[in-house]
């Protein structure tokens, strides 16, 4: 196997345990919070700090794995959702809903470290291979759609009678678990003369169209993501569906997410990134569509599989594009900027989605998500329209 394909293998395995955890975290926090919170209003804070915790630890984590090189620093990230899995379980059994919500954004600080096994998965790949190394990074999250559910099933009753206290105990052992995975990963720290090229300041790289549509295609689709699988564990309970339902809806969700990952890069290759974006928006809406039509599980169940595939094509592609953005010696600041715009946009949508979710209904954050993806939509195509056809990258 060559070093591209292992690398591959590493980071889509890593992803897989992240994405236990993640999706533990999606089905089970707002239902934990909902319960042990004095304000309802409350509930989808935990799930919201996760996103806080990625979008703070976006650029140190970029800045610190630019020094130490990718592998120590994705198993510095692990050490954090080590312990954030050990200070959840405890704030489970103690019922402490600030404990908890702070052992959630630690593990946001975890995720900010994993939410660059993409770009490292390019890192190293060849120009033909870089959109399939992304897709297949993001595909590994396909078993952990259905791991971390799961796992929220087994865990729920499993150490004590405080539901969930497992749960978090098998997050954890998760994680370390990367740990040992990582040691496999073989991606060469940069060289001095990489580190020391030009590097333009961030203002002129973020000015770039390339930059602008790239980054505004993540931010909105996966702000639109988080927004609306926030609150559907919540708008489910209040549409008294049991949470086994629950469990199978966010499963199904997040295959959606990863699954298409294994063609995602092959699509890309071959019809472009902005077509991948347009349609991965445009599946978006149609899950709005298919929310408003209705509160049963069917309804919730195909609504969040449309919003899963739609971010897949749309996020991959635009992380596709985001590497025309940037020179090698650019590549930690600008990965890490883009990050931090997602995560920060993202955290804004999911603090709101819950207490919109109580106060005003599962309808009213549907619509609420229309908006974003008019902009997001109308950004892209008059990159399009517009694009220069001359190089990406100006030095």
């Amino acid at each position: 196997m060559n070093r591209e394909k292992k690398n591959v293998l590493v980071l889509a395995t890593c992803q897989v345990l992240f994405g236990t955890g993640r999706s533990l975290i999606i089905a089970t926090a707002p239902l934990i919070a909902y319960g042990i919170a004095t304000h309802k209003g409350l509930a989808t804070l935990p799930t919201s700090l996760v996103i806080v915790g990625t979008a703070v630890m976006t650029i140190p984590a970029s800045l610190l794995m630019r020094r130490v090189g990718r592998r120590i620093g994705f198993m510095v990230g692990s050490l954090i959702g080590v312990v954030s899995g050990l200070l959840s379980a405890y704030a489970v059994l103690q019922s402490n809903f600030w404990l908890f919500a702070f052992g959630a954004f630690l593990f946001g600080l975890f995720a900010g470290f994993a939410q660059l096994y993409r770009f490292a998965a390019a890192d190293v790949a060849s120009e033909d291979f870089k959109s399939k190394a992304i897709s297949l990074v993001l595909a590994g999250g396909v078993v952990s759609g259905f791991l971390g559910p799961e796992s929220a099933k087994i865990g729920q009753h499993l150490v004590t009678a405080t539901p969930f206290v497992g749960a978090y105990l098998i997050l954890t052992g998760a994680t370390v678990l990367a740990i040992f995975v990582l040691l496999f990963l073989d991606i060469p720290n940069l060289t001095p003369e990489e580190r020391a090229g030009p590097r333009r300041p961030m203002l002129q790289i973020m000015k770039q169209p390339v930059f602008i549509v790239a980054a505004t295609a993540a931010m909105i689709s996966q702000g639109v993501m988080n927004f609306l699988m926030t609150a559907t564990p919540i708008a489910m309970a209040h549409a008294h569906h049991q949470f086994a339902d629950t469990a199978l809806v966010i499963e199904w969700h997040i295959f959606g997410m990863f699954a298409p990952g294994f063609v995602t890069g092959h699509l890309i290759n071959r019809f472009g990134e902005i077509k991948m974006i347009i349609s991965g928006l445009a599946l978006q809406f149609f899950c709005v569509a298919v929310a408003l039509a209705g509160v049963e599980v069917a309804h919730f169940w195909l609504s969040m599989l449309l919003l899963g595939v739609g971010w897949n094509f749309a996020f991959t592609a635009a992380t596709s594009l985001m590497t025309n953005a940037y020179t090698i010696s650019e590549r930690a600041k600008t990965q890490g900027a883009m990050n931090f715009l997602i995560y920060g946009f993202v955290s804004v949508l999911s603090l709101s989605s819950g207490a919109l979710v109580h106060f005003f209904g599962w309808d009213v954050v549907n619509l609420g998500a229309v908006p974003f993806l008019i902009v997001a939509v109308g950004a892209t195509l008059w990159y399009a329209i517009t694009q220069n056809r001359g190089p990406a990258i100006s030095t």
